[in-house]
């Protein structure tokens, strides 16, 4: 089996239609089935099924499609390390929306200060999203909150973190001596998105704790999701990291709920068979390094 190969399975398993796959490589629709019969022959199993005219990937069919898009990702790196022999190669990396707002700038800057010759591209979306680009090959690393669920993405913890209660200073809760569970009945959350980390930690101790709340905004970042807290609109948790600066002002006021604490670490991911680059490397040692700042 060839890259030609694995390419043109890549391209029918995303686009599920020989004739789109074929436009996309610009090839003809017979040689992508070609290639197609030669690698269910070569591996004697049947990696898609075919009813009418649709297509649909089968068990063994995912299976292939995780190794084939390493196999690709192992020669891009490959070519990418001959060229860095030359230059240096652009590092990509992500971060989820509350790392990415309260540790990844802090990183860039001291990427840049200690190697300044190395160009790196940086995106922030939510831990699912970043799951999905890192087996896609389309992220080096990522720094996420939030579970990730693949068992092809390793991840190694490098900083704590701890979601806390917040509400305009005007809110009776922040007056309270002691909060109690109960005391949250009624009141009017603005939570993350769907996919968040810190949407499913919150999540699971509410559920854990049996207590029901109710939703009344999904915000996809925390600064609209502050806002509209600030603005006396309701309440919602959130990173200490992400409102330190709003706490100092006195424009946010936090409190704390007898018995629920939200305590969670902040990762390092990559996809276990990613060959770690001594950029790689080196970023994973500086984010270690961030923590002890």
């Amino acid at each position: 089996m060839t890259l030609r190969h694995f390419t043109i399975f890549i391209a029918v398993c995303e686009n599920l239609n020989m004739t789109k796959a074929a436009a996309t490589l610009h090839m003809t629709q017979p040689s992508v089935s070609q290639a197609i019969h030669e690698l269910e022959e070569h591996y004697q199993l049947r990696l898609f099924e075919r009813l009418g005219h649709r297509l649909f990937l089968t068990r063994s069919g995912h299976c292939l499609l995780d190794y084939a898009n390493q196999i690709l990702s192992l020669n891009r790196q490959a070519e990418s390390a001959m060229k860095a022999l030359q230059e240096r190669y652009t590092l990509r990396i992500g971060a989820s929306v509350t790392v990415g707002e309260s540790v990844l700038i802090d990183l860039l800057f001291l990427a840049a200060k200690l190697q300044p010759q190395q160009k790196i591209l940086s995106e922030v979306h939510n831990t699912a999203e970043l799951e999905a680009m890192l087996l896609k090959d389309n992220l080096d690393l990522a720094l996420v909150e939030g579970d990730i669920r693949s068992e092809y993405i390793k991840a190694i913890p490098f900083m704590h973190d701890e979601l806390i209660f917040i509400a305009s200073p005007d809110n009776p809760l922040t007056h309270y001596k002691k909060v109690q569970p109960a005391d949250l009945s009624g009141q009017a959350f603005f939570v993350r998105e769907s996919g968040s980390g810190t949407r499913k930690l919150f999540e699971d101790v509410m559920a854990n704790h049996h207590l029901a709340y109710e939703v009344i905004g999904t915000y996809n970042n925390a600064e609209t999701l502050k806002k509209a807290v600030m603005a006396g609109l309701g309440i919602s948790v959130i990173s200490r990291r992400a409102v330190q600066q709003e706490l100092a002002a006195g424009k946010l006021a936090s409190f704390t709920v007898d018995t629920l604490t939200f305590q969670r670490t902040f990762r390092i991911v990559y996809h276990r068979n990613k060959y770690l680059s001594p950029e790689m490397t080196g970023i994973i040692q500086l984010c270690h390094e961030l923590d002890n700042k």
